[in-house]
């Protein structure tokens, strides 16, 4: 097998990986016997070179096989994840941790991968932990909610125990501004293999690798997002503020270009209206969604991104054909009533 500094030297020749050396890779990247400085150079020597599609789905391949299977695989061929790779330090609210609550609401089922927050004040772990749903159910219990709630989260460092040992590595590397492989691939490996997923992408060139990535790994339907803000700027999420840089995969993969608001019958709003915060600040801004008294741009969002999910796994044959139900889910009371059954099934305060 290619040790590590092998495969970093191949890289800054620069030469693509090949599926065995990727495999290779991974053995290495998660043994705690090789130094982490070896680990370093390999993922600064691939991040300079640049991540290829192929690359991107070999390694999402290979920690799948790593990842502890929850057996939800009598919900996976119809269900989804609406997840973005954060990085985009944007400052937005959790958008797709309420587009899942909607998706299940409306009979999709919904498994939601995700982390709490890095790049962020408040990820999707930590608002919905914060809502009254326990984060860390074991299989067993991830299974149970899939049957009695039709929606599970899946934190992330409980199924990729492989990670265990890449992850001090990835914290100093971050620390010198040092993007990694890893700062993408988590959308890329839910334990639950949802057939379908609306992933949200840091930056608009990355939309097509990450695409071709879904499209590699055999995703049967899917669509990646870029919101673009400003020309140096952009947003992981599909917003009613920006023009959207959209990709297509599987059943889908015709579907290319941009989306704005407008297309769709939406104003276009300003990106304050989608502004998050801390927890405490996030979980005011869910109840506002629920009430209808949040801004008017982020209950759009929020319908617009639900709506593009319901007609991904092909319950609309038009995006504009969920926008009522979805918002109807959202503002009429279905959504406050699955978080309340979310908490009594959790064992929290049901009210």
């Amino acid at each position: 097998m290619e040790t590590l500094d092998t495969l970093t030297r191949q890289l800054q020749q620069p030469l693509e990986l090949a599926p065995v050396e990727i495999e290779a890779a991974a053995e290495s990247l998660a043994s705690s016997d090789v130094p982490g400085a070896a680990k370093a150079s390999f993922l600064t020597a691939l991040a300079d070179k640049g991540e290829t599609a192929a690359e991107i789905a070999g390694f999402a391949t290979a920690f799948r096989r790593r990842s502890i299977d929850p057996h939800v695989e009598a919900w996976a061929p119809r269900a989804i994840d609406v997840v973005g790779t954060g990085g985009d330090h944007s400052g937005g609210f959790n958008v797709s941790s309420m587009v899942i609550l909607v998706m299940a609401c409306a009979g999709v089922p919904a498994m939601k991968h995700g982390n709490r927050g890095i790049t962020s004040k408040c990820g999707s772990a930590d608002l919905l932990a914060g809502l009254g749903i326990r984060i860390d159910a074991p299989p067993e219990l991830a299974r149970q909610a899939m049957r009695e709630l039709g929606f599970v989260f899946f934190f992330a460092p409980a199924y990729h125990p492989s990670f265990q040992h890449i992850g001090p590595v990835r914290k100093a590397l971050a620390a010198r501004g040092q993007r990694t492989i890893f700062n993408v691939l988590g959308p890329l490996l839910n334990p639950g293999r949802p057939a379908h997923t609306l992933l949200g992408v840091f930056a608009e060139s990355w939309v097509p690798k990450l695409a071709g990535a879904l499209e590699t790994l055999g995703a049967p339907a899917a669509l990646a997002v870029h919101g673009r803000l400003a020309p140096d700027r952009g947003i992981d999420e599909l917003t009613a503020s920006s023009p959207n840089r959209v990709q297509g995969v599987g059943r889908l993969s015709s579907v290319q270009g941009e989306w704005t608001p407008e297309q769709f019958g939406l104003p276009r709003c300003s990106f304050a209206d989608l502004t998050g915060g801390d927890l405490a600040t996030n979980l005011a801004l869910a109840d506002g969604l629920l009430d209808g008294t949040a801004p008017a741009g982020l209950i759009d969002t929020v319908v617009w991104n639900a709506a593009t999910a319901l007609w991904i796994v092909g319950q609309t044959p038009r995006v504009e054909d969920g926008l009522g139900l979805a918002r109807e889910l959202l503002l009429g009371g279905a959504v406050r009533r699955k978080l309340s059954d979310a908490r009594s099934f959790y064992g929290g305060d049901p009210t």
